[in-house]
């Protein structure tokens, strides 16, 4: 997936409410961005931090620039822009082109199911079961090389394990799919410490048949692509 227009490095000043950001562009400019993640964003949201943003022309858009990336400054990025995993996996869906979900002949997004629930991906095909894909955004990593999910409580994310269980009581198949938004890391795990609730749904979850496939990215001020699968170790577990 490519950016829709050519990045701009900037630095950050600070993030508050959330989606907001005041930012310091390269020539001086002060300007507030759009910041499309609700979590934490623990440890990629440090005052100073070389970021990059997206300008848009849009006049229906109040703010001219969405922030984008964290330049690590060491060859590593993290994309923190929460809407990226699903529009950069549909297309490798609907190619068959990702590990563990190939052979289906239809990806619809976005379907109602369980309680109250939309699922990110319904996959459907001949001679096998619908399989209903969660997709969760990783950006946490408090050991090098290990990411980690969530980065702050979510309770909704517990229902979507719930919700999952479901379909496998029904006779379907469930994915909780972890797409890693850093090019750091090489294993993921829970952040059971930050999301104890969290910890114990993904349990019961697993245990009632629901799979787990964790990828990596590739990610550069030009675009997002999707990765390598990445190893799923549970918490406590090498």
């Amino acid at each position: 997936m490519r950016f829709a227009t050519p990045l701009i490095p900037a630095r950050l000043i600070r993030r508050y409410k959330r989606f907001l950001a005041d930012i310091v562009l390269e020539d001086g400019r002060e300007v507030t961005a759009h910041c499309a993640n609700p979590g934490s964003m623990m440890g990629l949201a440090e005052p100073g931090m070389r970021i990059w943003v997206e300008a848009n022309d849009d006049p229906k858009k109040k703010l001219k620039f969405g922030w984008r990336l964290v330049d690590h400054e060491n060859g590593h990025f993290t994309g923190v822009d929460t809407s990226v995993p699903n529009r950069a996996l549909r297309p490798s869906l609907e190619a068959g082109q990702v590990p563990g979900l190939t052979g289906y002949t239809t990806v619809r997004p976005e379907v109602r199911y369980g309680e109250a629930s939309r699922v990110d991906f319904l996959l459907s095909g001949p001679d096998r079961p619908d399989t209903y894909v969660e997709v969760k955004s990783v950006t946490l990593c408090r050991q090098p090389g290990l990411a980690e999910f969530p980065d702050s409580v979510t309770a909704r994310g517990a229902k979507h394990l719930a919700d999952l269980a479901a379909m496998v009581d029904k006779g379907d198949r469930a994915v909780m799919l972890y797409l890693v938004q850093r090019t750091d890391c090489t294993a993921v795990t829970l952040a059971a410490d930050l999301d104890p609730a969290y910890a114990r749904a993904f349990d019961e979850a697993t245990q009632a048949g629901v799979e787990v496939i964790c990828l990596g990215t590739d990610i550069s001020p030009n675009g997002i692509a999707i990765g390598a699968p990445l190893p799923f170790q549970r918490p406590g577990f090498g």
